[in-house]
Formats: structure tokens, C-alpha cells, sequence
């Protein structure tokens, strides 16, 4: 990954990090390469409710406007509708502007191809380049500048495709939905009300600096307090631009993304839908999915941290369930990336469907105990476990011990001197035990 461009875009801290003159080349950069040589490219744009968002997409329109591109502005609209309304448009690209889970201060901008796709490693290295190279582009004139058109109608667009994806009502379900002051505040409470159901709404007033505060997919309490509260059937938590989606049963419990991955392979292979009887799952996933899939003839298979990853996979070998336990659940067979308010959707039709309630579908898997203790290491020697012989035996001794019923994950950090030891099975207790004792192991040996 190279200096501007992380695992989901370019982010930073707005005005300090990301600034409008980054957005401006990204824009100038972005149009170039994603016009493929075509002068006038149609670039859609969409943004969640940061204070930061009207100020970036400023800069960035301006810059594909400079080179001759065509902009369609969205307004506020989650970060999987940028994604539809690219197709809908037959739009050389999308972007969205959004930090996702992060706080206000926080924001990015992030590019998808013509297929409403996440760009390649390849084709953002290839902005990336224009801009640290600083490339001289040759300009149009004056009178061949890009032109700005507003949409009208992107929330009746996507709320039309996911209302497609449906063939139930909701009537009868009590549904609390926690938008996150985010993309979703105004488009996720019409769609449930649309299909009938009775719904109580809480992060959906945005004012630009509390998007993620305090609530969303990333701070469940509230949402917990209020299903219980109102005795409600189940409750749906978005982050800041919706592409993930966390939920919360009648007794108030979570629900991660590897629950609602196993409940839908569990649908989907009884319609006989899920392709090769497959999820594509992270290396953190827990060993619980493993297991409830077993039970059901299904299997995982495993990439790294990142729903980019989970996607290039399922591309790949032609899979079309696959997510994070953050939430990011990907429907290959709808749409193009993680979507948080086609997942919503989608599972609470599996509830209605199945005339059950979600804490019984939940309960169809069993999550195992997971500790993460972080070893501080030499910044040279994070990769270096690998080579220790008397690391290697310990792993292989504590995975013996554990007879298939827990697992080590050894993971170096991307950022700082760490080496982060996760080791999950049945015992809580026993498992801090060994962890630490295993991190203490590696700060000895490496550190």
C-alpha cells in the first residue's frame, strides 16, 4: 500500500491531514486515471454527515471538473448507495467522502470503478503516482471544464434496489434502528416504515460533529438499552456511512457479523443459494462460525483483516457470502461491497421468513472466548516470530493442548512495535494465562 492511499481510501484529520488541496489532486488524479482517456468522464459523489464533507467534496469536484469531468452529486448517502447509483448512472466512477467508524474529525475519500468496485491496489497506486510525481496535466480550456449536476432522487434509487431484493413485508416486527447520526439517519427509517414495520429511531439527528458519538455500530449500549426498554424484536446498528451493520436480539445481546454470517449461510444453503457451500471470513473471525458452518455443511475460508480482502476472494473463487465480525457483510449476489442497510434488510426478512425471533438464530452458533494481548517488540523483529524455533514450539504446544478447540493468531502490527498474540478457546481465564505467558515469550525473545 503506498503513502496516501490505506486499506479503505485516503483518510486523516480533516483540514490538517486530508486536506482540500489532497482532495483537489485526488480529484484531478482520480479523473485522469478513471476516465481511462476519456476527456469528459461522469464521476458520482456521495458523503456522510462529517461538518468536513461539503468543504472536501468543494476541492475534490474541482478537480475533476479542471480536467473536463462530469460531476453527480448524491448529497448525504450511505457509502453502498454511492455504489448502486454509479451502475444506475453507467458513471465512470463513484466516490464517496466518509471516515466510516471514525469520529467527526476524521474524514476520506474513497474511489469505486464503473462496477461500483473498490479500486484495485494497482489502479490507486496509479493516482497515487500522478500525485506524489506532481504530473502536469494537460488542462482543458475554459469553455471545456466539467459541469455539476445535482441528483433529485439517489435515496429512491437505492431504497428501490433494496426493496428488490425482498419479497416480505415486516409487519409485526418492533424494530429499533440506531443510524449513528450518519449516511443512513434519513433513508434507513423510511425503508423499515415502508415495509411496515413498527420502528423507534435513535442516532438520527446529525449536526455534523456527532456522527459515531456515543452510538452506532460502534457503541451498542444505547441501542441495548432501548430494544430492552421498549421490548422491542430486535435492534439494527449502522456506522457513520452504513456499509456495516451490527444487531442487538430481544434480550438485549449483540449480534457480531460472524453471527449474522452464520444465520445467513444457514438460510442460504437451505435454498440451496449459498455458492459452494462457502464464507469468506478474516483470520480474526471466531472459531465459533467454524464450527456452527460444520453443522450445517458449510465451510470457512479465511483471508486477512479487511473487507478488500474478503472481496478479492470472493471475486476470485466465485463466493457470495462473505464479512467481518465488524460488521461489513457482503451479499455478492446484490451489490458490490459492504452493505450495511441490504444486510439489515436481508436479516430481518430471514426473521420473518423463518417466524422466529434473531436471539434463536444467533444461538445457532456458539462464540468462543478470544483474548488479544499486545507484545512490545523491536520495530525490526515484529516478523521475525516466524523464524524463532522456540516460539514455534510454544504455538505448537499450546495449540496440542488445546485439541482442536482453540487457536493462537500471532499478528504484527501495521503501525507500531507490537506483535499481537490472540488465542481463543473455552476458558476465559485459562486463555489470559496463556496469552500473556505467550506474549511475555515473545518480548523475551524479540523485543
Amino acid at each position: 500500500m503506498g503513502k496516501l492511499f490505506g486499506t479503505d481510501g485516503v483518510r486523516g484529520i480533516a483540514n490538517i491531514e486530508l486536506t482540500p488541496q489532497l482532495a483537489f489532486q485526488l480529484g484531478r488524479a482520480g479523473a485522469y486515471v478513471l476516465g481511462e482517456g476519456n476527456h469528459t468522464p461522469t464521476i458520482v459523489i456521495g458523503k456522510d454527515t462529517r461538518i468536513s464533507g461539503d468543504m472536501l467534496e468543494s476541492a475534490l469536484i474541482a478537480g475533476i471538473c479542471s480536467m473536463g469531468g462530469n460531476v453527480i452529486q448524491l448529497g448525504v448517502l450511505p457509502t453502498p448507495g454511492v455504489a448502486v447509483l454509479t451502475r444506475h448512472f453507467k458513471a465512470d466512477a463513484g466516490v464517496v467522502i466518509s471516515a466510516s467508524h471514525n469520529p467527526a474529525e476524521f474524514n476520506g475519500i474513497k474511489f469505486f470503478n464503473k462496477d461500483g468496485f473498490k479500486l484495485s491496489d494497482q489502479v490507486e497506486d496509479e493516482i497515487e503516482k500522478l500525485i506524489l510525481e506532481d504530473y502536469e496535466f494537460d488542462l482543458p480550456g475554459g469553455d471545456s471544464v466539467g459541469a455539476i449536476t445535482q441528483c433529485d432522487y439517489p435515496e429512491q434509487v437505492y431504497m428501490d434496489f433494496l426493496l428488490d431484493s425482498l419479497d416480505v413485508d415486516f409487519k409485526g416486527l418492533k424494530i429499533v434502528l440506531d443510524c449513528a447520526n450518519g449516511a443512513s439517519y434519513k433513508i434507513a427509517p423510511e425503508i423499515f416504515a415502508k415495509l411496515g414495520a413498527q420502528i423507534i429511531c435513535i442516532g438520527d439527528q446529525p449536526d455534523g460533529i456527532n456522527i459515531n458519538c456515543n452510538c452506532g455500530s460502534t457503541h451498542l449500549e444505547g441501542l441495548q438499552e432501548t430494544v430492552v426498554r421498549e421490548g422491542a424484536d430486535l435492534g439494527l446498528a449502522f456506522d457513520g456511512d452504513a456499509d456495516r451493520l451490527l444487531a442487538v436480539d430481544n434480550l438485549g445481546r449483540n449480534i457480531d457479523g460472524d453471527q449474522i454470517m452464520n444465520i445467513f449461510a444457514y438460510s442460504m444453503a437451505k435454498e440451496g443459494k449459498l455458492k459452494q457451500n462457502t464464507v469468506v471470513a478474516t483470520v480474526m473471525s471466531n472459531m465459533g462460525l467454524e464450527i456452527a458452518l460444520k453443522e450445517c455443511n458449510c465451510k470457512a475460508v479465511k483471508t486477512a483483516v479487511g473487507d478488500r480482502y474478503v472481496l478479492e476472494t470472493m471475486q476470485k473463487e466465485d463466493y457470495n457470502l462473505g464479512g467481518e465480525q465488524s460488521g461489513h457483510i457482503i451479499l455478492l449476489d446484490h451489490n458490490t461491497t459492504g452493505d450495511g442497510l441490504l444486510t439489515a434488510v436481508q436479516l430481518t426478512q430471514i426473521i420473518k421468513k423463518e417466524n422466529t425471533s434473531l436471539h434463536k438464530l444467533a444461538d445457532k452458533m456458539t462464540i468462543y472466548p478470544q483474548v488479544l494481548v499486545n507484545a512490545k517488540v523491536k520495530n525490526e523483529n515484529k516478523k521475525k516470530y516466524l523464524e524463532d524455533i522456540v516460539i514455534g514450539e510454544k504455538i505448537a504446544q499450546i495449540e496440542e493442548h488445546f485439541h482442536g478447540k482453540g487457536r493462537v493468531l500471532i499478528r504484527p502490527s501495521g503501525t507500531e512495535p507490537l506483535v499481537r498474540v490472540m488465542i481463543e478457546g473455552e476458558d476465559q481465564k485459562e486463555l489470559e494465562s496463556i496469552a500473556q505467558g505467550l506474549a511475555d515469550l515473545i518480548v523475551e525473545r524479540l523485543g
